[in-house]
């Protein structure tokens, strides 16, 4: 049993870090494994052993696993999961190296692993920031900013964005940040942008956007409204021009919604950052 304890954790542990099996599976897994273990060793081995008899080592190891196991499950499937924030898509809000927390019941309980709702809570809202499953491959969660909700009409032409007809303000910030992009000088500037009840700021760089034809991106580029589908999401990153959102691959399904971040808790490169709220 203890070769057989071990090797399920290994193979499981595997899984994971060839992306066969995503993580909240795998935790469900073993908490699975190391209950059934302590459950069948309660109810037909533990009696019959005499009190000096020690348990196997499979049995101990589930005693101890399953609670700590529960709680981290229960913790991050319904109250807060840890994030790291892989790339600048998100500049100047959140910075690649950014340990973020994200609230799991903002926009309803789910059930693990499936990630249906099976309580709601509340809908996103304009401007909230959102980590979901990636829509072409699930197993990869993203994060974004919800800036079209089912229903809207939005148009992004020439780095304006238009929500239902009317243009979102843009305040520009002082201060530019020069640098290279391959061969290309590139100039980005901050501003504050004005969404239906709440302001963030983007960063704009001085250079053309491109996009597949047949993407939202390329239909945006020859003037077209775009209206967001029923039980979708449409989102962009902050960091306008250096991010690939629903422009490249289209709108967010409320199943691959994750939560809503909230917290930055960590961050190795820059510890003033600890502890800001993320909005």
């Amino acid at each position: 049993m203890t070769v057989l304890f071990f090797g399920l954790i290994f193979l499981g542990l595997a899984g994971v870090y060839f992306g066969i099996i995503g993580f909240p599976l795998f935790m469900l897994l073993m908490l699975l494994l190391t209950g059934v273990i302590w459950l069948v060793d309660y109810l037909f081995f533990e009696k019959k052993r005499v009190t000096s008899t020690t348990e196997p080592t499979a049995v101990e190891y589930a005693k101890s696993f399953f609670p700590v196991i529960l709680l981290v499950f229960v913790i991050r499937s319904f109250i807060a999961e840890p994030f790291k924030i892989p790339s600048a898509s998100m500049n100047p809000t959140l910075l690649a190296g950014d340990y973020i927390l994200v609230n799991k019941f903002t926009y309803g309980l789910r059930v693990p692993v499936w990630n249906s709702v099976f309580l709601n809570v509340s809908e996103p809202k304009h401007g909230d920031v959102m980590v979901f499953h990636f829509p072409p491959n699930p197993k990869i969660d993203y994060i974004k900013r919800v800036i079209g909700l089912p229903g809207d009409r939005i148009q992004y032409q020439d780095k304006q964005l238009t929500i239902n007809g009317q243009q979102v303000a843009m305040v520009a910030l002082e201060g530019a940040d020069d640098g290279m992009q391959g061969e290309s000088f590139i100039r980005s500037r901050q501003f504050e942008e004005q969404l239906p009840n709440m302001k963030h700021n983007v960063l704009l760089h001085n250079m053309p956007n491109r996009y597949a034809a047949d993407s939202l991106g390329g239909r945006f580029l020859n003037g077209e409204i775009v209206t967001v589908p029923e039980g979708h999401y449409y989102v962009m990153g902050d960091n306008r021009d250096n991010s690939s959102d629903s422009r490249v691959w289209g709108f967010v399904p409320k199943r691959n919604i994750v939560g809503r971040a909230f917290l930055i808790w960590l961050n190795f490169d820059d510890f003033s950052r600890i502890g800001d709220s993320i909005h």
